[in-house]
């Protein structure tokens, strides 16, 4: 085996955290009440105005 191969164990783990990480941005990305309540106030209305 050479040195950049890894088992199939390592992987599935690699895989697992990977899954892990996507799903939770995931979450936070959709969750409308969650990125409203985490958004910076309106600074004053359309500058063009």
């Amino acid at each position: 085996m050479s040195k950049n191969q890894i088992t199939r164990k390592e992987a599935l783990k690699k895989m697992g955290k990977y899954a892990a990480m996507t799903a939770v941005g995931t979450f936070l990305i959709l969750s409308p009440k969650k990125a409203h309540a985490t958004s910076p106030p309106d600074p004053g209305g359309d500058p063009w105005d």
